[in-house]
């Protein structure tokens, strides 16, 4: 706001007859849409360097950057009222308009929320396994196909104990793109002879078509028996906003094809008798004709 007055100043103030007063609700609602501009502008990276990027916004209320400036240049005549007034007044409207937009965000955010915890789902689990043999390792290999986009999370509880002779051992997960390349492929070592915790979070986009879970990799160049115990195995989906309220919407919709007054003018037992297909096209009850 202080941009915008300030370019009005040096531009000069024009004392001639014939320009317009602005009246002041008029002029707080001017000042208020070029606070947002300013606000655009800073946001783009833009410089509001000249008073031409305000005309637009006079003309839209009938006016031109003489009328302004010849109303910014009367205040100082009046008594009955300021500039900082209408500048307050500008203000007001743009935090008021502020608080209800974060009101909205807010209720938009928890249907957010509400949505994707109510289509989160589980894909693996599994509350013990025990690795005692190296073939027990092949059970500690998961593959999951036809991914789609959302947020993957994979996590567990783990102990390999003292009678693990294996001295480099880690999980790996990843994605694969439809080309085969391989996504967001960290492994990360496991910790020994203690409780500890693996958990991982990634987000897949439409190119991505398969996961894979390796929890327990032997990186020794002899592999040994192992010995390790994991618990609370558990890979879970939890859909993108966008997606999970469309399909909570769905999931709750009562969808009508006719409304209760499409059949007022008829016998509600008729109403009853009545069967919709596919379609929407409406036949008796029990007509097996189709």
């Amino acid at each position: 706001m202080k941009r915008f007055l300030y370019l009005l100043a040096i531009c000069g103030v024009t004392a001639c007859s014939g320009y317009k007063i602005i009246p002041d609700d008029k002029l707080a609602q001017i000042f208020h849409d070029a606070y947002l501009t300013n606000a655009y502008m800073q946001q783009q990276g833009l410089r509001p360097d000249s008073i031409n990027i305000y005309e637009p916004i006079f003309a839209r209320y009938g006016y031109t950057t003489d009328d302004v400036q010849y109303t910014i240049g009367n205040f100082s005549k009046r008594k009955s009222a300021r500039l900082s007034e209408v500048v307050e007044q500008a203000i007001e409207q743009l935090e008021s308009e502020s608080k209800q937009l974060r009101h909205e965000v807010g209720i938009l955010d928890t249907i957010d929320n509400i949505a994707r915890r109510t289509l989160r789902r589980t894909l693996l689990s599994d509350s013990v396994i025990r690795l005692e043999r190296l073939r027990d390792t092949s059970r500690l290999r998961f593959v999951l196909d036809s991914i789609r986009p959302g947020d993957y999370t994979v996590a567990f509880d783990y102990l390999i104990d003292s009678l693990d002779r294996n001295t480099q051992i880690r999980t790996s997960v990843w994605f694969e793109r439809r080309d085969g390349r391989r996504v967001n492929a960290s492994p990360s070592y496991m910790a020994q002879r203690r409780v500890a915790q693996f958990r991982r979070e990634l987000a897949a986009d439409t190119n991505i078509c398969r996961m894979e879970i390796r929890i327990y990799e032997i990186r020794n160049r002899e592999p040994k028996s192992p010995h390790a115990m994991i618990r609370n195995f558990r890979v879970d989906y939890t859909p993108y906003a966008g997606e999970a309220v469309d399909s909570l919407f769905v999931r709750q919709l009562n969808l009508k094809i006719f409304s209760d007054g499409f059949c007022n003018p008829i016998d509600t037992t008729d109403c009853r008798a009545l069967s919709v297909d596919t379609l929407g096209a409406a036949a008796p009850a029990g007509d097996k004709s189709r």
